[in-house]
Order: structure tokens, then sequence, then C-alpha cells
């Protein structure tokens, strides 16, 4: 299965273990939650999974690497206790607490969110003198004497033996007590993720051509070459930083990320001729509409890869800035209700101080918990943002929170008509381009329509040129049941 379906299996298994009956207790007792075990190539996102399933369940993650750990510190120390037996005093052996069973408890004293998961990578390859203790904790989730707290689900991966010298296979015991997943890298799994993440638009568009390099494993004479998904993702942060300071993207930096010379050089090439295209169509002046004959010409003319290269790179411009507003919809949606409250409050200045304190305490224990993905920690930093601006109005009262708030709202009405304006160009330069029905303008329509966050853009705020062509290619059966999902609503004045 792909990593998408290893998600969506482990959230569901997730689930049905922390249903509880009508007395409290857990439906499917301790000793038949049989734990997880992840099996794939390095670097395909089972780490990453993990944290979406966490943020989306609204419990807790507690992540360790099991190659860090020996007999010691898995089951605790040994120490001498003096115990009586029978009126005579023996000296008895025991263990202090487990450091990965302490860490549960600690999180959960921290964060006050009761169930989680916990996730052992590299399960594969512990020590030969924890090896044994392993199976216990497997069936029983105990460590030494001291057990994983009920509510927690265990959860863990490791890499096939072919990845990893340091692998111990395990026998049938082991694999009987556990829920066997093996996980293959996919380009087009990979691809979804990596849009909402905002991945740099020519690593997508290389991958779009290249789809074979998307993960890449071989032995040559100078020893391991690989490409995995956590090195485009990574190399996609640090060309962005690189961007940002003007500095060069070259093969020694690629190198760093992508482990393969030949992949290095072709991607190179290729992010030298994305710039090209970039400088050479002038993508920011086309979506704004300056769209010269020259500029159709050429694009008209373009070879295939050209076409879909620049087409890659405006929908990546426009589905950015569609993003953009739809979490700045969501920050605005959330932040109303305690500002309504405020209406009537005596002192606004005391009320906006405890909002802060009660965002701020509830971002910690998430984060803390390891339940916040990126986009909601940035939604609650923007809450508090501005909060905190609020609570320096002067005079502070009612009417100037409300107008700081409509004045937010009034500045996302016009930044929706900026991004509606640029989806208009984008269809009239497609259309007058490369035509109607092209291939080109399927692409076009397509990814609008199975995107999350252009989804979301285009439901609740449209688009006539979106619908237009979306009726015209049919394509608006495929993304029917995605639009059914969005219930984002468009937030008022205050």
């Amino acid at each position: 299965m792909n990593i998408n379906e290893a998600k969506e299996y482990i959230k569901n298994s997730i689930t049905m273990y922390l249903k509880k009956d009508e007395f409290g207790d857990y439906r499917i007792p301790v000793v038949r939650q049989r734990p997880i075990f992840l099996l794939g190539a390095p670097g395909i996102g089972k780490t990453a999974i993990m944290e979406q399933i966490a943020s989306e369940l609204g419990i807790a993650l507690v992540s360790y690497s099991m190659t860090h750990h020996t007999r010691q510190s898995a089951l605790g120390l040994p120490f001498i206790k003096q115990k009586e037996y029978g009126g005579r005093t023996y000296d008895v052996s025991e263990y202090t607490m487990s450091e990965i069973i302490a860490s549960v408890y600690e999180t959960m004293e921290e964060s006050g969110v009761k169930e989680g998961i916990l996730f052992l990578d590299e399960i594969n390859c512990v020590s030969e003198t924890l090896a044994p203790s392993m199976l216990q904790f497997l069936q029983y989730k105990v460590f030494g004497k001291h057990r994983v707290p009920d509510g927690w689900v265990i959860v863990t991966a490791g890499n096939p033996p072919q990845y990893n010298k340091s692998v111990r296979e395990f026998d049938v015991v082991t694999l009987d007590r556990l829920k066997v997943l093996n996980v293959e890298a996919d380009v087009k799994t990979w691809k979804k993720y990596a849009k909402e993440r905002g991945i740099h638009a020519a690593i997508l568009g290389f991958l779009n051509a290249k789809e074979e390099y998307f993960y890449h494993m071989e032995t040559t004479a100078e020893g391991k070459s690989y490409v995995t998904a956590r090195g485009w993702e990574d190399l996609s942060e640090v060309i962005k930083m690189s961007e940002e300071e003007g500095l060069e993207v070259n093969e020694n930096l690629i190198g760093q990320y992508i482990r393969n010379d030949e992949i290095v050089k072709e991607f190179e090439t290729y992010y030298q001729l994305y710039n090209k295209y970039r400088n050479d169509y002038r993508v920011d002046a086309l979506l704004e509409g300056e769209i010269s004959e020259a500029m159709l010409a050429k694009a008209n003319k373009a070879s295939f890869d050209e076409r879909l290269s620049l087409l890659g790179m405006l929908i990546d411009k426009v589905q950015g800035e569609m993003r953009e507003v739809c979490e700045t919809e969501k920050y605005l949606r959330e932040l109303l209700p305690g500002l309504k409250a405020m209406k009537e409050c005596a002192d606004i200045a005391d009320m906006i101080d405890k909002q802060i304190l009660a965002k701020e305490t509830f971002v910690e224990k998430q984060v803390r918990a390891g339940a916040l993905d990126s986009a909601d920690k940035r939604k609650f930093k923007r809450i508090i943002r501005f909060l905190n601006e609020a609570s320096r109005l002067l005079p502070l009262d009612f009417e100037a929170v409300r107008g700081k708030y409509n004045a937010e709202l009034a500045s996302l009405k016009e930044e929706t008509q900026v991004v509606k304006k640029h989806i208009a160009n984008l269809f009239s330069f497609t259309s007058a381009a490369f035509g109607d029905d092209s291939n080109e303008m399927l692409v076009l329509v397509t990814e609008l329509t199975v995107d999350k966050s252009s989804s979301a853009f285009l439901s609740t705020y449209g688009s006539e040129e979106y619908e237009k062509y979306n009726k015209l290619l049919m394509v608006s059966d495929r993304g029917d049941k995605l639009k059914e999902k969005v219930a984002s609503l468009i937030p008022q004045g205050l």
C-alpha cells in the first residue's frame, strides 16, 4: 500500500482501539490491541503521517527511535530494594521507570491529553540485549514492570533488511502479535501531500516529468546512492531560503539532499530551465493580465515539457494564493467568537489578556502533546498576534477592536478579488495559448479540482472561468465528492 492508504488504515485502527463501552472501558482489551508495524523503505513519510494522525484525532504523540536504546534505557536501570518475607529482610533487584514510559506520563501530565500514540521507529533494529523484551512489550505494552498507560496505542516502524544492515528480522511469534503494513513509495500520493505542504514548484514540475526519480535506491562502486521523499522535501525548504537570500542553487547544494549524481545533474538543469521560463514568460505579470501576442506565440510553439513547466509554475502560484486566502478565512472565523464576547464586557483589556493566556496555554499543551499540525499552529499564532496588537489600541474599546477586525476582513475580501482575477487571467492565457479543449486546459482544471486548498477556495468564493471549463471538459464529476466535504463559511463583519 502507499503511505496515504497506510495513514487511513492506522487512523481507523486507532479510532477502534480507543472506542469505549457504556462504562468507560476500552471495548478492545489491551492484550488484543495489536501494535501496528509499518515496514517500508527510509524517507517515505512514516514519521510524517504519525504527526498528521495525532493532529487529526486530537491525541498526543510520543516518538522514539529504538536504535538509540539499550536494555537499561528501555527497561529502566536496576537498583536494590529491601523487602521483608516471612520475617526476614532480603535485597531485591527492581528497575526504575523506563525512559520511554516515563516520557508518555510526562506528556500526559504536561499537555493534559490522556490518550495518544507511542511511535517507536526502527523497531527491528533494537540491540541484541533488548530483543527478548520486545515480545512482552508488543503483546502486553509492558517494559520491565512498567506498563504503557491505557489509551495509548503502539505504532512501530522499520526498514526492510536491504536498506539497513542493523535490521533483525522478526520471528513468526513476534509477527503474530503485530498488524504488519508493507508501505511502498508512491509519487502520486506524495505529490498531493507536497502541494498542501507548499513544496517548491520546480521539484513538483521535475517529478511530473521524471516520476521514476522520486524514490531511488542502488549500490554503486562508490557506495549507496539514494533519493527519498524526505530528501526532496528538505531540498524544497533550502531552495526557498536560498532564493529569498539570493544564493545560488547548484549541484553542490542539491547533492547534499539528493544522493545520486545523475539525478542531481538532471534536476539542476531543470531548475535552470524553470528559472528561465519564469523570467521569459514573466509569470507574475501574466497573472495580472499582461499577456502579449509574442508570449502567446512562444507558449504555443513550446515543447510539451516547457508547456507543462510553465503551467505548473502558474498553477503553483495561484494555488499558493488560494491557500493563503483559505488560511486567513479560517483564522478570522476562529477569532470572531472571542471578539463578539467583548461587546458587553466592562473590562476589554482584561478579557483580551485572558484570551491570549488561554490560546498560548492551549498551543503550548498541544505542541507538547505533538497534536498540533503546522497549519493550526500558524492559525493560533495569528490569533494571538491579533489579540496582542488589539491590546495596544488607543482608546481600547469594543469599537476599536471591531475596526481592526473589519479592516482585516476587508483586506481578505480585496485579496480574494485579486486571486479571482489571477484565476481568470490564468484561464484566459491557457485558452488563448493552447485552446479550450487542449490537454493543458484539462491539466489546469483537474489540478484546481483535486487540490484541497483550491477546491475549498472555489467552493467558497466561486470562479466563472473555472465553472465554464469544468463543465466543458466534464471534470466536475471527479471533484464533486471533494467539494461536498468543504464546509467553510465566509466570515462576516464584527
